[in-house]
């Protein structure tokens, strides 16, 4: 009796004490910043890639709405950042989102591409660590010439036009 006990007591305790001493993983949040300079909304054959540019990831405790976690990084020579979070943000509701451009032309946040939610724990099914986010973008104050040509293509390719 008293081994049923104690094996019963080991298969309830085990997987706690293992989930215990498992290391906490990092999260890789990954992303890229353009520049529009067709103000399109979205990515075209014209669009550059800012290196320099800020992004934060900001992390909310989903009951009292405090900010328990921010990070800002800067792009690389390609416009890719990736952010290092450790542990699981479980708890709270995370959001990328873009600070700031170097290109003094190219400061406007494109609308609805300036932001992003991230989910960072592990009960979500997803099995990696890395959480890639939707490509933020900023537009120029003027529209560039090559993008009349641009928009004339994607009217070619539109069978309903």
């Amino acid at each position: 009796m008293a081994f049923r006990i104690a094996f019963v007591a080991v298969l309830c305790f085990l997987p706690a004490m293992v989930s215990a001493i498992r290391p906490v993983k990092t999260f890789y949040v990954k992303g890229r910043v353009y520049c529009d300079p067709c103000r399109a909304g979205f990515e075209t054959s014209a669009t550059t890639y800012i290196a320099g540019a800020e992004v934060m990831l900001q992390c909310k405790d989903k009951k009292t709405n405090d900010i328990v976690y921010r990070k800002v990084v800067k792009t690389d020579s390609k416009g890719a950042y990736t952010i290092f979070v450790d542990g699981h943000q479980a708890n709270q509701n995370c959001d990328a989102r873009l600070v700031s451009s170097p290109q003094r032309d190219c400061k406007e946040p494109t609308p609805g591409r300036d932001h992003s939610r991230v989910i960072l724990n592990r009960y979500n099914g997803i099995a990696t660590s890395d959480r890639f986010v939707n490509n933020f973008g900023f537009m120029k104050k003027k529209v560039a010439s090559v993008c009349a040509r641009i928009f004339k293509q994607y009217r070619d390719f539109d069978p309903g036009n």
